[in-house]
């Protein structure tokens, strides 16, 4: 299945010049921990330039006692932002996210315009329901196992 079957449409992007205390304000609001930092393109594409991270933001600034209001998200983002083409499979963004050593996982069209992102905290819980359904039917087998055999 192409990975854009698994990733969370409900991207919460931010223009490069977007202060930090709006990113922060976003990711209050939508309750998440990363904003993905766009410019927009033809077609209506919002093509990733970086994303900021709660972490960063907490990182770069208030531990080391510098005022976030003097930078813009282009200023403490991470870039060049590492994506995945929404038809690539499960496997492919997995081996993406182990090289690349990172948790979140802009997914692009063929345009490079973002449709979504994938993140570790929503493959853990995906995978842990599949491996939930797996053992309910490695359970259920035994249990028509021994009514079939008594």
């Amino acid at each position: 299945m192409p990975i854009r079957e698994y990733c969370n449409p409900n991207v919460v992007c931010c223009e490069p010049d977007a202060p930090i205390s709006e990113v922060a304000a976003l990711m209050r609001k939508h309750h998440v921990g990363d904003v993905i930092v766009v410019a927009n393109q033809h077609e209506g594409n919002q093509i990733p330039l970086g994303i900021l991270t709660d972490r960063d933001i907490l990182i770069e600034t208030i531990a080391l006692d510098v005022e976030a209001r003097l930078f813009t998200a282009s200023d403490l983002m991470s870039t060049p932002v590492t994506t995945v083409h929404e038809e690539a499979g499960l496997n492919e963004a997995l081996g993406i996210m182990r090289g690349k050593r990172i948790r979140r996982l802009p997914v692009v069209n063929h345009a490079g315009g973002v449709v979504g992102i994938v993140t570790t905290d929503d493959l853990l819980n995906l995978l842990s329901a599949e491996l939930s359904s797996l053992s309910a039917v490695v359970v259920e087998q035994t249990i028509k196992e021994e009514r079939l055999r008594k």
